[in-house]
């Protein structure tokens, strides 16, 4: 592998991990109220969400897809809950109701895989349709926010040791085991290849129609599970929650995925949403417009787009450099002759 790869491959996890901990010692510095546990608690169940849809938003970016349809799936799930594991739901009681979530994210996944592998249509179009399709859905169950849900569900969720959710723990283990496959086993190297060059890796007999079709179900299934912590935060039936399609988006960009599919890091998006959980949770601690957190993750993403590309750039520019010399050198031995 080539300096320009491995560098393209640790730039994003380096500047997530810098950004992070710089902001993170400029509140702690500024902000007494930041370094508190319950503070801090806040902060890492506030990313579970947006982590764990990230995931699977990551998921499809590596076989060259978008699905918009998360939002909607993530908020359909709320509204679900607040009829499936109601208060008066408790223990062994709520399995079925948190199985039907699951199911749901399952059928979604499967619906949108049809429609982009089987139907032909564009990743961005399919999920554009399911997307209205959920949030019809929601606003017909919930035309208000109501229905609330069980407590026993949201503290099972949000579980934590000291100041960190035994969730976010497993979280952070999914992602680390996540890369490893990604970039260790045959099927993470067929699913990388699939949005590299789909047509080559149809000729080396990789499997791409089923590569891509588990792509999607594991974006969706990711995000009906994000659903249930995003449950847990509103803790009622709302039809109306986040944007979280574009910022699933955004965090598996600025973690090191390729619009173009067939790049990509799990840590990478995983640190991306906990820098973006971080902004969020920053901005109101200096009493600051919420609206600064919309501009600060678009240009974020701007300027990760142009830094993750330069190594890359660098090296065509050098090897345009050395032809061009290469070139003159030739021309100047014609000359003498």
């Amino acid at each position: 592998m080539s300096m320009s790869r491995r560098l393209q491959g640790w730039l994003p996890l380096l500047l997530m991990s810098t950004l992070i901990l710089g902001l993170g010692l400029y509140a702690t510095v500024r902000q007494d109220a930041f370094l508190t546990s319950y503070n801090l608690n806040n902060l890492l169940l506030a990313t579970m969400p947006l982590a764990l849809v990230s995931l699977g938003q990551a998921t499809a970016l590596l076989v060259g897809g978008f699905d918009v349809s998360v939002a909607a799936l993530m908020t359909f799930c709320v509204v679900v809950a607040s009829f499936t594991m109601t208060p008066e739901t408790t223990g062994l009681g709520l399995v079925p109701g948190a199985l039907v979530l699951v199911a749901i994210g399952l059928g979604t996944g499967i619906f949108n895989a049809v429609l982009i592998r089987v139907l032909r249509l564009p990743s961005i179009i399919a999920t554009l349709g399911t997307f209205s399709i959920l949030e019809g859905a929601s606003l017909l169950l919930r035309d208000h926010p109501e229905g609330a849900i069980s407590s026993d569900a949201v503290d099972g969720l949000t579980k934590s040791v000291s100041f960190v959710p035994l969730a976010f723990i497993g979280v952070v283990v999914l992602a680390v085991l996540a890369d490893l496959w990604l970039y260790r086993s045959r099927s993470g190297l067929a699913l990388r290849a699939v949005g590299l060059d789909e047509t080559s890796a149809r000729r080396l007999g990789m499997r791409t129609g089923v590569a891509v079709i588990l792509a999607f179900v594991v974006c969706s299934v990711m995000a009906s599970i994000a659903g249930f912590y995003l449950a847990a935060q509103v803790q009622i039936g709302s039809p109306i929650i986040g944007n979280y399609a574009l910022e699933s988006i955004a965090a598996a960009v600025l973690g090191g995925a390729s619009l173009a599919g067939g790049r990509g890091s799990y840590v990478g998006t995983l640190l991306a949403a906990l820098f973006l959980g971080l902004i969020d949770n920053v901005l109101p601690l200096f009493q600051q417009p919420t609206e600064y957190s919309e501009i600060t993750i678009g240009v974020l993403i701007l300027l990760a787009l142009v830094l993750y590309k330069s190594p890359e750039l660098v090296s065509r520019l050098r090897t345009s450099w050395g032809g061009v010399g290469r070139l003159r050198t030739r021309q100047g031995g014609a000359s003498a002759g």
